[in-house]
Order: C-alpha cells, then structure tokens, then sequence
C-alpha cells in the first residue's frame, strides 16, 4: 500500500494573519472553498484572538458562517485561551488547535502570559473540548529556538510537550515557529518527544521556511514518523509577533515533495496550484512558493503532445 501523508492547510489562518492588508471575508471563503476542492480536508480557517493585536482575524466569525459545514472536513479554530475557545466553538469549529509557546518570553510577547500560564490553559481548554465533543489538539511553539532566548534547549521543549500530553490531546505538533530548525534536529527532537508522551498521541510538524530549511525539515520529520504536515497555499504567513518569522512551506511545493517520493496526501496539485495563481491574483503581489512559478512535473499527455 501506498505510504500517506496527511496535510493541514493553514493559509487562511497562518497564511493570512502577517499579510499587509486584510482579506475580504468573501474572498476567505473562496479561498477555503477552492483548498476544499482540491482535497485537503484539515484546514486551519480562523483564529479567535483579541481583533486589535490580529486584525486580519477579526471576521472569524463571519468566515465560519460561510463555510458549509460537511462531515468530512475538520474546520481548526486556533485559540490561546478560554475566551477565544467559547467563540471557537459558537462559531462552528469541529476542531480547536491552543499553541503553547516553549520559550516564556515569546509567550509573554504572543500571549500576554507566561508559559505555565498558558499550559493551565491547554488543560482548561481541552477537557471542555471532551465535554463539548470537540477534538482539541496543540501545538509546541518556538520549539526549535526563539528569537528572543535563542537556542530552545531539547529538555525544555520535551518537558513542555510531556505537561500538555497530560490532557490527552488528539495531537501534538511540533512548530519551527521562526524557521530557524535543521533536519537532524527534527530527528532528535521528534524522537524525545515520542519517547516522553504516550504512543496513542499523534505527532503533527508545522515548519516555516524563514532560512530555506523547511521542505528539508518536513522530509525528515516524515521520516522519523511523523504523518501529519502543516503547510501554507503559496508559502505565505509567519508570526506577527517574532521579528523576520515569514513564510509557512508551501503547501504545493509539500504536496510535490510527497507524490514524487511516493507518499499520497489526497490533494490535487494541479488545483493547489491553480489556488496559489489566484492567491497571488488576490493578495496582488508574488507569493513564496516555487512551483506556482515552475509548475507540475511531468506535464500531462496532452500537454507533451501540443
């Protein structure tokens, strides 16, 4: 059988949270509704956060509204607290993602609390997701360094992901949040993380490509067994709190990476790629990724014969 890999599209929250400018709300729903048509099926659509410190975010609401909701799609609410947690779930998300930052500092700059703090708040978060019947999983942020506290020692980090594993997520991803990360430490860390939590939690990657090491770090975390990816349409976003943190790896270049290596992933290439021409059409300037400017290989039958 075919080896698969599943991606989680997060362009319209990641993606779109450090643009200039601010998305109309119709075109977010576009933007969501041609991903969907490309076959991905975990898409981070909206984060509930304080609309003065994310202003790109402020219609999460609204965009969730104009979603049709299908039993076969996982709409993720990003949230960093309890109050951003009860407008996730009125809003309509079937899927919460809470980030806890490694480093306390960048917590502190990100999320007005300090590290602990927000981990009290992963706990809160993730037994009212249970009782709401609401999947709930998190992220480890800045967990290959911090622009503020440099390098993120591996105890630190396995030690952060162990107090959040507490809550049984369904998931726990680990994020190059500044794209600072090298393959062998995605290795090592994947491997401490994996050997700290309990075998039935799964292991999601989130990789920006800030210094051009996040398809290389996305390979290796494959192969240390992760099998679920985080990837941005067209290479955009990046934190509008961390200085020069730009560019998710792009979720066509990822797709391509895959297929030709043999791993399915269920998206089609050539409408992800047909996404990112509108993306930048929309966005009205070049988006990061290659292949919305090289294109698929190889070109179809028709395409060789013309």
């Amino acid at each position: 059988m075919m080896r698969s890999v599943e991606i989680v599209e997060v362009g319209p929250r990641d993606g779109l949270q450090s643009e200039p400018g601010i998305m109309p709300t119709a075109a977010k729903i576009v933007f969501i509704e041609r991903l969907l048509a490309a076959g991905l099926r975990r898409i981070e659509v909206a984060s509930f956060v304080n609309p003065k410190r994310v202003p790109q975010m402020a219609d999460a609401e609204q965009v969730l509204a104009g979603l049709a909701k299908r039993p076969d799609v996982h709409y993720v609410g990003l949230v960093l607290n309890r109050k951003g947690f009860d407008r996730a779930v009125a809003a309509g998300c079937n899927e919460i993602g809470m980030a806890v930052v490694a480093s306390d500092t960048f917590n502190r700059r990100n999320q007005g609390v300090g590290t602990d703090e927000s981990i009290a708040a992963w706990l809160d978060i993730a037994r009212a997701a249970r009782t709401a019947g609401l999947r709930a999983q998190v992220t480890v942020s800045a967990a290959f360094g911090c622009p503020f506290e440099g390098e993120m020692p591996l105890e630190r980090v396995v030690d952060v992901a162990r107090r959040c594993a507490e809550a049984e997520p369904f998931e726990i991803a680990l994020a190059d949040t500044i794209g600072v990360g090298v393959p062998a430490q995605v290795t090592e860390l994947v491997a401490a993380v994996r050997a700290a939590i309990s075998p039935v939690t799964r292991l999601r990657a989130h990789f920006h490509n800030t210094r051009n090491t996040g398809l290389a770090n996305a390979w290796a975390a494959v192969q240390a067994g992760v099998t679920t990816l985080d990837a941005s349409t067209g290479g955009i976003g990046g934190c509008p709190f961390a200085p020069a943190a730009t560019g998710n790896i792009p979720t066509e270049d990822l797709v391509y990476m895959l297929a030709r290596a043999g791993y399915a992933t269920g998206v089609d290439l050539d409408a992800l790629i047909a996404t990112s021409q509108w993306l930048q059409d929309t966005l009205g300037r070049a988006v990061p990724g290659m292949l919305v400017k090289a294109g698929n290989f190889p070109r179809i039958a028709a395409e060789r014969a013309a």
